[in-house]
């Protein structure tokens, strides 16, 4: 018996085919995908890079010092005496005016004579005072003979060799009382300052400027020598700023060159002038141990007193020298800058890509620098690019 397949079982076959075929394409689109995704991986990316445009303003370079404030007119009171000082009413701070008495001295007495010593001092005076009388009397007796000789040389009975022997009798006479004077006169003061009922006057220092005083040297009642520092006066609105800057930079400034004091204990910075540059230098060990060359700048503050009540004598302060300063240069960040050969380079990025240029740098505040030559105002420089970026790299600058 025969049999004939029926339409249907003949039909489904081919389907089932059709369904299966599209299955093995996908491996290989598989592996497309695959390869494509590695391929697109090893295509270098942009390198990520900080940016910085390059303006024009404002620029000065400046050289920032430790500074030390001190009056310009400091005067040291001293004794002018040996003896007892007094003890002085004034504090530092107080305000005194010239001629005020400041201190009170008292001479040291003279130490009393014992009774021997006295008597030899009174027979010393008695003495001259005989000597005294004698010369004197001698002198007459030369000026009497001086006047006969005189007489008679005028009518021819002596030569000139006795008028002239008379002359110098007289002279050596008169010479002799002035000494016994003075040697009398020795005697009495010495007897006047040994008596102990002579008191000595007191002695009044006074003030030699008007102003306040700064340091008080000697304040209790003690005995003092000639010459012992007892205060310091002088006036805080008359201040100026000492300055040890490096000798190369102290070289570079002229008088009349700005100055700013900061961190002296006020709101505001303080406006100085340089008025002298001392013309010797000295050596100086740094913290590092490294001997440098500095020299003093003087400054004079100018800023009104009124601003400034609290600031005195020998305070510490923060000075900024202003060097250089211009109102209108082409600047960028001196981290855009990096040395390259015997000059200096930036990166600019242009259509996506760093470029190298050649910057010639001028002067510098510390954080921006002079452009003077490579670059135009608003070109975008890479602040530091290292090692990391080269010459034709793509790039892409991120906001920091």
């Amino acid at each position: 018996m025969n049999s004939t397949p029926s339409p249907t079982s003949v039909t489904t076959l081919p389907r089932r085919n059709q369904r299966r075929r599209p299955k093995r394409w996908l491996p290989w689109l598989g592996a497309v995908l695959l390869v494509a995704l590695i391929v697109i991986g090893f295509v270098p990316q942009p390198l990520p890079v900080e940016t910085a445009r390059v303006t024009q303003g404002a620029l000065r370079a400046t050289v920032n010092e430790e500074g030390k404030t001190r009056i310009k007119q400091r005067y040291v009171v001293s004794s002018p005496v040996t003896g007892q000082l007094r003890r002085v009413p004034f504090k530092p701070g107080a305000t005194i005016a010239a001629g005020d008495v400041v201190a009170v001295i008292e001479p040291m007495a003279a130490t009393p004579l014992d009774p021997r010593s006295r008597a030899l001092v009174e027979a010393r005076r008695d003495s001259a005072a005989a000597t005294l009388e004698k010369t004197r009397a001698a002198h007459a007796l030369a000026m009497s003979e001086l006047k006969r000789v005189q007489a008679m040389f005028d009518t021819g009975t002596v030569s000139p060799q006795d008028l002239e022997a008379s002359k110098i009798r007289e002279t050596v006479a008169a010479r002799e009382v002035v000494a016994a004077e003075g040697a009398l006169r020795a005697a009495e003061t010495e007897l006047a300052v040994n008596n102990p009922a002579a008191a000595p006057a007191l002695v009044e220092v006074r003030a030699p400027v008007a102003g306040r005083v700064l340091h008080v040297f000697q304040e209790s009642e003690r005995p003092v020598t000639a010459g012992t520092p007892l205060l310091d006066a002088g006036d805080p609105a008359d201040l100026e700023v000492v300055i040890e800057l490096l000798s190369r930079d102290g070289a570079a400034l002229a008088p009349g060159a700005r100055v700013e004091l900061e961190q002296w204990g006020g709101p505001k910075p303080l406006d100085a002038r340089v008025r002298l540059v001392e013309p010797a230098a000295f050596t100086k060990i740094s913290a590092l141990g490294v001997e440098e060359q500095r020299v003093n700048v003087v400054a004079d503050i100018i800023t009104p007193v009124a601003e400034r009540p609290t600031l005195g004598d020998n305070f510490r302060v923060e000075a900024r020298v202003i060097v250089w300063e211009n109102e209108k240069v082409l600047k960028v960040p001196v981290s855009a800058l990096f040395r390259r050969g015997t000059g200096s380079a930036a990166y600019v990025v242009r259509a996506g890509r760093a470029v190298l240029v050649p910057v010639e740098a001028g002067r510098s505040s510390g954080s921006e620098v002079q452009v003077v030559k490579g670059l135009n105002a608003g070109d975008e420089v890479i602040l530091y690019p290292g090692d990391r970026v080269s010459d034709g790299q793509r790039v892409q600058p991120v906001k920091i």
